[in-house]
């Protein structure tokens, strides 16, 4: 018969289960410092002993950091998702830009309708908020803080979606954004114009999820990426356009 005896658990097993499954739902992130080890225990109801060789464990298998003086920290388990090389390439030619925003159409297009139909009425609580937060930097000068905003909004869709293979993935995809491998998002927002369409398009996708309509929440998604798509589309040929108007100018001055 294809029964055996049931093994106790160790408790040091079940507390590394759990952060397991934390940082795998995308609820412990990336560089995000773990309480102290005393408070820690406590509220998982374990020695300490059996803490320590838990976190032991993650360390080793590259879940979690140890920085001196510092704490426990989760790892960057999102910077292996591309080699360095392959960061390079992207930065340094202008097709990367655009295969992107048409793979984030896709990808957010299929997450916000996952969003719609699977999202808790909490998960669109956080969206909601996110985006209550992005109303309020929009009248600001300084544009970082609708920017920054703007990529929250963007991947709490994502954690709605409840697919933690497309959370990571996606998660690892902003983060290159955020460093500007594909474009610089800040330029987006300097322009009233453009700043006044990403909101209303913000709001859009928004009001979609709100109502829990799946299609309309894509359909409000691909808008947005399109006009993101054609709105660095014309930025690039102004700036083309700008570089020969300056060599005709020299030329001109130097004659």
């Amino acid at each position: 018969m294809p029964f055996q005896k049931v093994q106790p658990e160790k408790l040091s097993g079940a507390v590394t289960r759990q952060i397991e499954l934390l940082i795998l739902r995308g609820i412990l992130r990336p560089g995000e410092r773990l309480p102290a080890e005393r408070e820690l225990s406590e509220r998982l109801g374990v020695s300490r002993p059996s803490l320590r060789e838990s976190i032991a464990d993650l360390q080793q298998r590259g879940l979690l950091d140890t920085r001196a003086g510092a704490g426990i920290y989760v790892a960057d388990v999102l910077g292996s998702a591309f080699s360095p090389a392959l960061t390079k390439l992207f930065a340094s030619h202008d097709e990367a830009v655009f295969d992107y925003i048409s793979f984030r159409r896709d990808m957010e297009g299929l997450a916000a309708e996952r969003a719609a139909r699977l999202g808790s009425d909490t998960d669109l609580k956080v969206i909601a908020a996110i985006f209550a937060k992005m109303e309020t930097a929009h009248s600001k000068r300084d544009p970082s803080d609708e920017a920054a905003l703007d990529a929250a909004f963007h991947l709490a869709i994502f954690e709605a979606s409840h697919n933690v293979v497309m959370l990571h993935m996606m998660r690892s995809m902003y983060q290159l954004l955020r460093e500007g491998v594909f474009y610089n998002r800040s330029v987006m927002f300097k322009q009233r114009t453009s700043r006044g369409d990403l909101l209303e398009q913000h709001r859009a996708i928004n009001s979609a999820l709100q109502e829990r309509d799946p299609a309309a929440a894509r359909a409000a998604i691909e808008r947005h990426l399109d006009y993101v798509a054609q709105a660095l589309g014309a930025q690039q040929k102004a700036e083309q356009n700008e570089e020969i108007a300056r060599q005709r100018f020299e030329h001109e001055s130097s004659r």
